[in-house]
Protein backbone atom coordinates (compact mmCIF):
# COMPACT_ATOMS: atom_id res chain seq x y z
CA UNK A 1 0.00 0.00 0.00
CA UNK A 2 1.37 3.73 -0.67
CA UNK A 3 1.98 6.31 1.96
CA UNK A 4 0.25 9.00 1.58
CA UNK A 5 2.34 12.37 1.90
CA UNK A 6 0.17 15.20 3.81
CA UNK A 7 1.53 18.95 3.28
CA UNK A 8 -1.32 20.82 4.31
CA UNK A 9 -4.69 21.15 6.33
CA UNK A 10 -6.87 20.64 3.33
CA UNK A 11 -5.05 17.18 1.83
CA UNK A 12 -4.71 16.59 6.54
CA UNK A 13 -9.25 16.75 6.14
CA UNK A 14 -8.96 14.58 3.58
CA UNK A 15 -6.50 11.57 4.32
CA UNK A 16 -6.60 11.73 8.02
CA UNK A 17 -9.69 13.59 9.98
CA UNK A 18 -12.29 12.18 7.06
CA UNK A 19 -10.54 8.25 7.05
CA UNK A 20 -13.10 5.84 7.60
CA UNK A 21 -10.07 3.68 8.95
CA UNK A 22 -7.33 4.40 11.58
CA UNK A 23 -4.36 6.47 9.96
CA UNK A 24 -1.11 5.77 11.21
CA UNK A 25 0.59 9.17 11.38
CA UNK A 26 4.51 9.63 10.38
CA UNK A 27 5.75 13.54 11.23
CA UNK A 28 9.37 13.30 10.09
CA UNK A 29 11.93 15.76 8.28
CA UNK A 30 14.66 14.81 5.85
CA UNK A 31 17.49 15.91 7.82
CA UNK A 32 16.53 13.65 11.15
CA UNK A 33 18.23 10.71 11.32
CA UNK A 34 16.27 9.04 13.35
CA UNK A 35 13.26 10.05 11.22
CA UNK A 36 15.24 8.03 8.44
CA UNK A 37 15.68 4.74 10.69
CA UNK A 38 11.96 4.92 11.04
CA UNK A 39 10.91 5.37 7.55
CA UNK A 40 11.75 2.02 6.14
CA UNK A 41 9.48 0.42 9.29
CA UNK A 42 6.37 2.58 8.38
CA UNK A 43 6.90 1.19 4.86
CA UNK A 44 7.15 -2.22 6.12
CA UNK A 45 4.07 -2.16 8.43
CA UNK A 46 1.92 -0.29 5.57
CA UNK A 47 2.16 -3.39 3.54
CA UNK A 48 1.56 -5.60 6.51
CA UNK A 49 -1.56 -3.74 7.47
CA UNK A 50 -2.83 -2.96 3.88
CA UNK A 51 -6.66 -2.19 4.15
CA UNK A 52 -6.83 -2.29 8.44
CA UNK A 53 -5.05 1.36 8.27
CA UNK A 54 -3.79 3.94 6.69
CA UNK A 55 -0.62 5.45 6.60
CA UNK A 56 0.45 8.75 5.77
CA UNK A 57 3.70 11.17 6.50
CA UNK A 58 3.63 14.88 7.03
CA UNK A 59 7.04 16.88 6.28
CA UNK A 60 7.04 19.01 9.83
CA UNK A 61 9.27 21.16 7.50
CA UNK A 62 6.67 21.41 4.82
CA UNK A 63 3.55 21.28 7.18
CA UNK A 64 4.69 23.05 10.23
CA UNK A 65 0.78 24.51 10.65
CA UNK A 66 0.04 21.09 11.65
CA UNK A 67 3.27 20.68 13.48
CA UNK A 68 2.39 23.77 15.42
CA UNK A 69 -1.11 22.19 15.77
CA UNK A 70 -0.53 18.90 17.41
CA UNK A 71 2.17 20.22 19.28
CA UNK A 72 5.56 18.21 17.86
CA UNK A 73 8.28 19.26 19.12
CA UNK A 74 10.08 16.25 18.99
CA UNK A 75 10.68 13.60 15.60
CA UNK A 76 9.94 11.51 14.58
CA UNK A 77 6.63 11.35 16.59
CA UNK A 78 4.22 8.56 15.31
CA UNK A 79 0.46 8.86 16.13
CA UNK A 80 -2.75 6.85 15.04
CA UNK A 81 -5.71 8.84 14.65
CA UNK A 82 -9.40 7.52 14.44
CA UNK A 83 -12.25 9.93 13.34
CA UNK A 84 -9.75 12.78 13.76
CA UNK A 85 -8.71 11.86 17.30
CA UNK A 86 -5.28 11.35 18.72
CA UNK A 87 -5.97 7.51 20.25
CA UNK A 88 -1.99 6.87 20.38
CA UNK A 89 0.94 8.44 20.12
CA UNK A 90 5.10 7.20 20.42
CA UNK A 91 7.44 10.10 20.25
CA UNK A 92 11.26 9.11 19.27
CA UNK A 93 12.45 6.25 17.21
CA UNK A 94 11.22 2.91 18.17
CA UNK A 95 11.34 -1.13 17.17
CA UNK A 96 8.58 -2.20 14.61
CA UNK A 97 7.40 -4.27 17.42
CA UNK A 98 6.34 -1.40 19.24
CA UNK A 99 4.44 0.18 16.39
CA UNK A 100 2.67 -3.08 15.73
CA UNK A 101 1.96 -3.18 19.55
CA UNK A 102 0.44 0.98 18.70
CA UNK A 103 -1.50 -0.71 15.84
CA UNK A 104 -2.82 -3.55 17.19
CA UNK A 105 -4.21 -2.09 19.70
CA UNK A 106 -6.04 0.30 17.84
CA UNK A 107 -7.54 -2.13 16.01
CA UNK A 108 -8.78 -4.43 18.69
CA UNK A 109 -11.12 -1.21 19.88
CA UNK A 110 -12.87 -0.64 16.82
Amino acid sequence: MAISKVSDSKTWEIDVVNSPVPVFVDFWAEWCGPCRMVGPVVEELSGDYDGKIKFVKVNVDEANELASKYNIFSIPTLMIFNKGEIVAQQVGAASKETYKNMIDKVIENL
